[in-house]
């Protein structure tokens, strides 16, 4: 790495490395950063910081500007809706200056059905705080958070670097006592027997893939825990959990395309899995516990699934409730005592459908405005006549209502304070389709001020993901506020890969389909100032993850189309990685990608769109990518070697890399922390867009 000056970025040295597939030979100058252990790869790291931080200096009064507007319109202090268990109201609170939430429970007093208040909250016990565990370290995550059947015991794990690698610890919640009880190396999740006698969880193998269910006896030592479950082939997944009705735990082992499901009733913790239908590849199946039966959520012959059932005490066929209906994709099935309610989603928005206990009746629930996002909100109570749902829009905060399954009325429970003043009049939220190159309508959800012009003139910022059919439904931001008052347009594009727009939006958007998100998105810029919301030196785009993967590919396939590109955490190099299977996670990816190793033909179509390989001598707009040093998902060398290329063959570009030392894929952990990083983000993109003045 040579030293930069002042004004100069530095330059990370190029050594010789080769790679051959399918008679290709490549040279990857800059592989060597992958080897975060090597000094000179963090040294290059912390030189982009050092100058990333110079090149941006002339922001830091409006990165301090955007961080306490932010601030100023959240309520700091705050509680969130307490949630009935058994005995117990469970809630979540913050504390003004602190940056972690407290997890608290109080009793049910006799004759009380409506949650207590903010104000009202007698005999509260703190069952865990996040800033008093966080104390001393710069990240802190939690992984499971699970309170036994019986409520005497928390079982919770912790991470404080980042990787998603918890340890995994047991409370007493009648005496405050944290037991001698630790497990190192946990994954996510976990879930209790009947009697709180035993624990289980899950842990990772070499490529950080969940692959074994352990049992945890209480109050005995790790060594002594048993296997239950191990899923040796590498493309599955393992996860583990309690049925709602808390009668039996569920095994699941997923690939991106395939499911399995096995039981064990909670009350035999010991007893060995029951399986509830054997792999097929190609078919996904998950089930919910309903009384007699198993409900089974599942995509055979049924592309946007359909619903069906299977005796709980010996499951075997499945029984059709719900038959297949193409176009409303059914995404999950909650069951109480009385009631079904499926989640769905139909033309782009999110749906409830409730139906009665034994009836194929059925209604769905409405709303008023045109554009929404709706779901289920928690409900751990099984016997239950009423539910939570969580709603916003993207001019609606984020709202908590109740809802009386029978009367189907609804009880507003909280709406998230947005303080200052903010008034959802002042804005308006639009659905606009743009037209992809092979003519298909791709949706674009739009929020502006109403005094936003629509004459090319106005700057505008563009969302886009689009891959494991990952949605981006609209949803409200406080932090959007600071650019929609500045006169800035938003959007997101919901392209292709997403699954906004049910099953085969997804399909289409992958393996030797994904240059589709790709196009997608290009055409949802151009839509934008077709329409007169901005123009192409108006427009910023983001993503992140593999959205940042559309953002690499989009700056290589339509630089002009825009002035700026933020990718966070983003997934540049995919060809490399996909290639390399000794890489957390690669094994697993290769049904949504496809596996470059032994197809030439998916090899050539990765290596035609991979950001990192098709960087060219092209005036790229200005781009900002970010990375964590100790992201498991997507390792951070992807977008230093992208930044390093960029600068190397593109030199007239304005290329910034910016490196959280200290933290994983979803950057800082604490909310002030996550508040900085995005007043940041923001800052630069109102300077991309010329209005950092304002």
């Amino acid at each position: 790495m040579t030293n930069p000056t002042a004004d100069s970025p530095p330059t990370a040295q190029q050594a010789t490395h080769e790679r051959t597939h399918h008679g290709d030979t490549v040279t990857d100058e800059y592989a060597w950063l992958i080897d975060k252990e090597n000094p000179q790869t963090v040294a290059y790291l912390e030189a982009e910081n050092a100058f990333t931080e110079r090149a941006t200096a002339h922001l830091s009064g409006l990165r301090d500007t955007i961080f306490n507007e932010i601030k100023r319109r959240t309520q700091e202090t705050d509680l969130s809706v307490p949630s009935r268990k058994g005995g117990y109201w469970y809630y979540t609170r913050t504390e003004e200056g602190k940056q972690y939430g407290i997890h608290c429970r109080v009793p049910v007093e006799p004759g009380q059905t409506d949650p207590p208040s903010a104000a009202d909250q007698p005999g509260e016990q703190v069952l865990l705080d996040g800033n008093a565990l966080a104390e001393g370290s710069d990240f802190f995550a939690l992984g499971t958070f699970d309170v036994s059947v019986d409520g005497n015991w928390l079982a919770y794990s912790t991470d404080f670097s980042g990787d998603e690698r918890f340890t995994l610890r047991i409370k007493d919640l009648r005496t405050g006592e944290v037991l001698a009880d630790e497990v190192p190396g946990t994954s996510y999740g976990s879930a209790w027997s009947a009697d709180a006698g035993a624990l289980f969880y899950t842990t990772v193998d070499e490529a950080w893939r969940p692959h074994r269910v352990w049992r945890h006896t209480v109050g005995r030592p790790a060594t002594d825990d048993v296997i239950v479950f191990e899923e040796p082939d590498e493309r599955f997944w393992v996860g583990v959990g309690l049925t709602r009705s808390e009668k039996f735990l569920v095994i699941d082992a997923q690939s991106k395309i395939t499911s399995e499901v096995r039981v064990i009733p909670a009350n035999t913790p010991e007893a060995e899995p029951t399986l509830i239908a054997p792999r097929e590849h190609g078919v996904e199946y998950s089930i919910e516990h309903h009384g007699h039966r198993f409900l089974v959520l599942h995509n055979k012959d049924a592309e946007d699934f359909a619903l069906a059932y299977t005796s709980a005490d010996n499951p075997g066929d499945w029984v059709e409730l719900i038959p297949h209906e193409p176009g409303t994709r059914l995404e999950s099935v909650d069951a109480f005592v009385r009631h079904i309610v499926i989640s769905q989603r139909r033309d782009g928005l999110t749906g409830l459908r409730v139906m009665g206990d034994g009836s194929t009746d059925f209604y769905d629930m409405e709303f008023p405005e045109p554009l929404y996002s709706v779901g289920l909100a928690g409900n751990p109570e099984y016997d239950t006549a009423s539910v939570r749902i969580s709603y916003a829009s993207m001019v609606t905060p984020d709202s908590v209502y109740d809802v009386d399954l029978v009367t189907r009325s609804m009880v507003l429970r909280k709406r998230k304070p947005v303080l200052g003043g903010y008034e959802p009049g002042d804005y308006e939220q639009f659905r606009e389709w743009a037209t992809a190159p092979d003519g298909t309508r791709v949706p674009i959800s739009i929020v502006a001020r109403k005094d936003a012009p629509r004459n090319g003139s106005a700057p505008a910022l563009l969302y886009g993901y689009g891959s494991y059919e990952h949605s981006i439904d609209p949803y409200f931001s406080i932090a959007r506020l600071s650019l929609l008052d500045r006169g800035v347009v938003y959007a997101i594009a919901h392209v292709r890969g997403g699954g906004e727009m049910g099953r085969r939006w997804y399909e289409e958007g992958k393996l030797l389909a994904k240059r589709n998100t790709f196009t997608d998105f290009v055409a949802c810029a151009q839509a934008l100032v077709r329409e007169g919301w901005t123009s192409p030196e108006r427009l910023v785009a983001r993503g992140g993850s593999a959205g940042g993967l559309l953002m690499g590919a989009i700056a290589n396939l339509a630089p002009e189309a825009f002035a700026g590109i933020v990718a966070e955490v983003p997934f540049v190099d995919p060809l490399n990685t996909i290639l390399d299977p000794s890489l957390p996670l690669t094994v697993t990816e290769w049904e949504e990608w496809g596996n470059p190793i032994e197809s030439a033909d998916v090899y050539a179509y990765m290596k035609s769109y991979s950001p990192y390989e098709n960087v060219a001598k092209l005036q790229y707009p200005r781009i900002l990518a970010m990375t964590s040093l100790n992201d498991t998902r997507v390792l951070y060398h992807e977008p230093a070697k992208w930044i390093a290329r960029l600068r190397a063959v593109a030199p007239d570009g304005a290329y910034l890399l910016k490196t959280e030392m200290g933290a994983g894929h979803a950057g800082p952990s604490g909310r002030y922390d996550a508040w900085k990083e995005e007043a940041f983000v923001l800052a630069w993109t109102l300077d991309v867009l010329g209005r950092a003045g304002r």
